[in-house]
């Protein structure tokens, strides 16, 4: 199998057209409402939004271990909207993504999809103050201190937001690899999938009803006889409403992998910057 290495607009343009133009797109946003973590520098993703589209940089991350939590106001399902309201090539006219120019089709049109967030799978296991893993809750015995997280369900959300923009179609299944959560598998049709592997993560909660995280993730798609690299950042600010409802500033950074050929023309700068306004709006439970 060949090995080449484009940016998102390259792969859509050579892969197999408007579709594969689609998903590779939707890699932008597939880990929407996937962020969170103990760890945090106070006030830097808050200034990162505020100074968009000035990024020079990725930001500072942590190394992506366990599972990934939210705060408590975020258990439950949600409606989510999801409208593209501006998109920047920081570095044009050097340097643009081929499918930058196509992603204007989205400008102003929500897309929407359902989530969910809930008691978890997992939870986390300590032992005399430090964490040891994660393990499913029914093996867990005789731990002296258990933490409950508020995790995203990763496939069913997953899912909803690729058929979301690809139809019912155009995905086969959404895996979240079990030995390891920071890693999901989007199976298309065609012999090809998308494998996604969050390696950095930094949250930051600024308020009791405000939180912002972001995620670096390594993106790879495999065709049926080539294989893409990319490289992603998604930044977003949620806060809850006193309606119930939850607003949420997200913007999503394209960078170019190290073998890329116009990677040192980059010089770690992105590439492509898209910036979405959420709304999630909760979904009554129905008693059985």
């Amino acid at each position: 199998m060949k090995l080449i290495v484009k940016n998102c607009g390259k792969v859509c343009g050579k892969v197999c057209g408007k579709v594969c133009g689609k998903v590779c797109w939707i890699c932008l946003v597939l880990m929407l409402l996937l962020w969170g973590n103990d760890s945090a520098i106070a006030g830097v993703l808050g200034d990162r939004l505020a100074e968009f589209p000035r990024w020079e940089s990725k930001p500072p991350v942590e190394i992506a271990q366990g599972d990934l939590r939210y705060p408590e106001w975020m258990a439950g399902t949600w409606e989510v909207s999801s409208t593209l309201v501006d998109l920047v090539a920081p570095l044009a006219p050097k340097l643009i993504t081929p499918g930058f120019d196509s992603n204007r089709q989205y400008l102003h049109q929500p897309i929407k999809f359902l989530v969910k967030f809930g008691e978890p799978t997992y939870r986390r296991n300590l032992s005399r103050g430090k964490q040891v893993t994660l393990v499913p809750i029914p093996l867990v015995k005789n731990q002296e201190v258990q933490e409950s997280l508020v995790v995203a369900d990763r496939a069913f959300n997953g899912l909803n937001i690729a058929q979301a923009y690809l139809g019912d179609n155009g995905i086969l299944s959404v895996k979240v690899d079990p030995e390891n959560p920071n890693r999901q598998i989007t199976v298309l049709r065609g012999d090809r999938q998308l494998v996604s592997v969050v390696t950095g993560r930094l949250s930051e909660t600024i308020a009791p009803d405000e939180f912002v995280a972001t995620e670096i993730t390594q993106q790879i798609f495999h065709g049926q006889t080539d294989i893409y690299l990319n490289e992603v950042e998604t930044t977003t600010r949620y806060q809850l409403q006193n309606s119930g409802a939850i607003a949420a500033d997200q913007i999503t950074a394209i960078y170019l992998s190290p073998q890329d050929p116009d990677y040192f023309n980059a010089a770690g700068h992105p590439v492509a910057l898209y910036r979405y306004q959420l709304e999630l709006l909760p979904v009554p439970t129905v008693s059985p």
